[in-house]
């Protein structure tokens, strides 16, 4: 049987992050891709320049098309920019199968542009954090919910962690690519104290738009093939790792290009 993972996001028009990086990374992972459109942006490798949302009574009707007809084995959520987006996407998750859910809780693009309204954030953890079976934050994000520093170290990564799963997540995946140091350390934590530090040495490339899309859309890909979630977080890691260390054989834009996400299979 084919598996089928759903991507509820925002579009990228740059391609390197967004719907458009989850449908790839899906593909390269032998995963057939469908979408519920959240927004539109009008972004490249050097920013984002407007953002125009999807109505949410349209994102329900996207949610309700997809998932009356395709059997869904996981679901990735991504850029959700307002309360009423999220409320409308919950209530759809409650109505259908949607198989694991992996909430990426985007915030700000790598341009540093903000996609979620200050407003939205009591809604995301409120609404959507207790229905994830696992939540993506890198280390801005989660500051950001916990309304808390940046995590500068390993013990303080374990103590945001553990107050993301007091906030009703399942589990979680810190990750600390945008920390410092010869490593890229990620945490991943659950509910039964299971922690699992995941640690690979830090690629020096300006070249990782997309890299929390590409993630999170990964281990999504894994679960829809059945993987354990803790195997499907390695091997979304280590599909990562490679995507970022091909990236700079790619040539996108003048900016932050992307991760190359078919790095397996194209010959560049």
């Amino acid at each position: 049987m084919t598996a089928i993972a759903v991507t509820i996001a925002g579009s990228d028009s740059g391609g390197g992050a967004g719907i458009q990086a989850d449908l790839k990374t899906f593909s390269a992972n032998g995963v057939y891709g469908a979408s519920v459109l959240t927004a539109l942006t009008a972004q490249n490798t050097r920013g984002v320049s407007a953002i125009q949302d999807v109505p949410p009574e349209f994102v329900r009707a996207q949610m309700d098309a997809v998932y009356s007809d395709l059997k869904v084995n996981a679901t990735k959520i991504g850029m959700l920019s307002g309360s009423a987006i999220i409320e409308a996407v919950a209530a759809g998750l409650g109505a259908h199968a949607t198989g694991p859910v992996v909430l990426d809780p985007v915030m700000v693009a790598a341009s540093g542009d903000p996609l979620l309204a200050e407003s939205a954030v009591a809604s995301l953890l409120s609404v959507l954090v207790p229905l994830a079976d696992v939540i993506t934050p890198n280390l801005h994000e989660a500051a950001r919910m916990l309304e808390a520093p940046v995590a500068g170290s390993e013990t303080e990564m374990l103590s945001q962690a553990e107050q993301l799963l007091r906030l009703g997540a399942r589990s979680v995946l810190l990750k600390g690519g945008h920390g410092t140091g010869e490593d890229s350390t990620d945490l991943f934590l659950d509910t039964g104290g299971n922690a699992i530090w995941l640690r690979e040495k830090r690629i020096a490339t300006q070249n990782t738009h997309g890299t929390g899309c590409t993630l999170s859309s990964a281990i999504a890909a894994g679960l829809a093939t059945g993987n354990k979630l803790e195997d499907a977080i390695s091997g979304a890691k280590q599909y990562v790792q490679g995507a970022i260390a091909a990236a700079d054989r790619l040539d996108i834009g003048a900016g932050h290009g992307p991760v190359h996400h078919f790095h397996q299979i194209w010959s560049k």
